[in-house]
């Protein structure tokens, strides 16, 4: 079960609520909590994730700041390897290493601390992973972010990707994607 099959696709696809015009006019907001409280949805989905990594001998899964955290620290838990978070600027409280991004408007910045991916190898094998990619701004950001951290970002895995915006094409850059969900 290392890709899903078409229905088990759909079968997940149906447990994501569709919000038209949020948060702003024109937007179709994927809403995963429908997913995350249905017990079996999620049990499937983190199922499929586990048996999927299981065998790429990674040493951390760095979630994305904050919806990467409800998929990477029980995925981490499952494989038996640590969890670290990708946090905007300023919420970590050791010292940090940073990556801008461009937004719409301006800026952001993520963080990770400096000795996040410390472990007994030269060079940790780390996952990176985010319920959505869009345009990839900061998905990017992180994969740059791990790299620079002395590890290495072996893949970015997304529960969905809105390949219309094209955002995964600028990861493949830096690493492999995979998704979940695509969606058109």
């Amino acid at each position: 079960m290392k890709e899903l099959n078409n229905t088990d696709r759909e079968y997940l696809l149906s447990t994501i609520r569709d919000i038209p015009d949020f948060p702003k006019p024109g937007i179709n907001f994927k809403d995963i909590t429908t997913l995350l409280k249905d017990k079996k949805a999620f049990g499937f989905l983190m199922n499929h994730l586990e048996e999927r990594y299981k065998s790429y001998n990674l040493d951390f899964i760095a979630g994305i700041d904050s919806r990467g955290f409800i998929f990477g620290a029980p995925l981490a838990d499952r494989l038996g390897i640590g969890f670290v978070p990708i946090r905007k600027h300023g919420k970590l409280p050791y010292t940090t290493i940073g990556e801008k991004y461009a937004l719409e408007y301006g800026f952001d910045e993520i963080e990770v601390h400096i000795d996040a991916f410390k472990c007994e190898k030269a060079k940790a094998k780390v996952l990176m992973i985010d319920d959505l990619i869009a345009t990839g701004g900061t998905a990017f950001a992180a994969a740059n972010l791990i790299n620079q951290a002395g590890a290495e970002c072996v893949e970015a895995c997304f529960l969905i990707n809105l390949i219309f915006l094209q955002g995964d094409v600028k990861i493949k850059e830096r690493t492999t994607v995979y998704s979940v969900l695509e969606i058109d």
